[in-house]
């Protein structure tokens, strides 16, 4: 399998929260985090993409609006629709049944436009398939059911020429890629807020049949204090 370089980048609080808190540091945390991975004058990392789930798509994309569906299109072509080969950076979104209301084909963050491409199963229906392709949205079967991690960094690499990415959660994929050995790098933004918060979303969290409850020990590789008390911490996988 080819794969790209794959950085696990995500800001978190103390208590390892990813939740968006009404703070200003927060607000400061997030912009060095943007700053840092996507900025095209301060970015430190290199990347061609980065990766992001469902509901962090949701969240900060398409904010749970309904895809418009054409029941009654005619048959798409098998298999991938590869719609831009040569963006400047590609924002990879999984989405194995087919459930995201895009309106565009790209995405404005860290001010840089970004290429939407769409991981998708089996399970995704011939109708949101052909809604992807009127909006010119880029997609890859990756997987029958669950989504083929192997697969869909092979298809990254191969198709869209991604040598260096990133994931930015949430949680459960973060974790994901830790436990099938697909991370090379760990980088946290650790703002120095916090609310305790037993129902919030953390910077790892084990759900089957993704991943499960296991002990890693990481290698520190470098700490940098940034603005407003945040810290920059980057680790590799210790091998057992």
């Amino acid at each position: 399998m080819n794969k790209p370089y794959v950085i696990i980048h995500t800001h978190t609080s103390i208590d390892g929260n990813l939740d968006i808190m009404n703070l200003r540091e927060f607000e400061e945390a997030s912009r060095q985090y943007q700053e840092l991975s996507l900025d095209p004058e301060k970015q430190q990392f290199g990347i061609q993409g980065y990766l992001n789930g469902k509901t962090t798509t949701q969240d900060n994309i398409t904010h749970y609006k309904e895809p418009e569906l054409d029941e009654k299109a005619a048959p798409v072509p098998e298999g991938d629709y590869i719609a831009n080969t040569d963006a400047a950076m590609y924002y990879f979104s999984i989405d194995p049944r087919g459930e995201l209301g895009f309106e565009e084909n790209t995405f404005g963050y860290g001010s840089i436009s970004s290429h939407i491409v769409e991981v998708l199963t089996e399970q995704a229906s011939n109708a949101y398939k052909d809604f992807l392709r009127r909006k010119e949205i880029s997609y890859i079967i990756a997987g029958q059911e669950q989504i083929d991690y192997e697969v869909m960094l092979d298809k990254f690499y191969n198709l869209f020429h991604v040598e260096r990415m990133m994931v930015g959660g949430g949680g459960t994929m973060n974790w994901s890629f830790v436990q099938n050995g697909l991370a090379d790098e760990i980088s946290v933004i650790l703002t120095p807020i916090a609310n305790a918060d037993p129902a919030g979303h953390r910077f790892f969290a084990a759900k089957e049949p993704y991943s499960n409850i296991k002990e890693t020990a990481f290698q520190l590789e470098s700490v940098k204090e940034l603005e407003h008390d945040t810290l920059w911490i980057r680790y590799s996988i210790k091998e057992k």
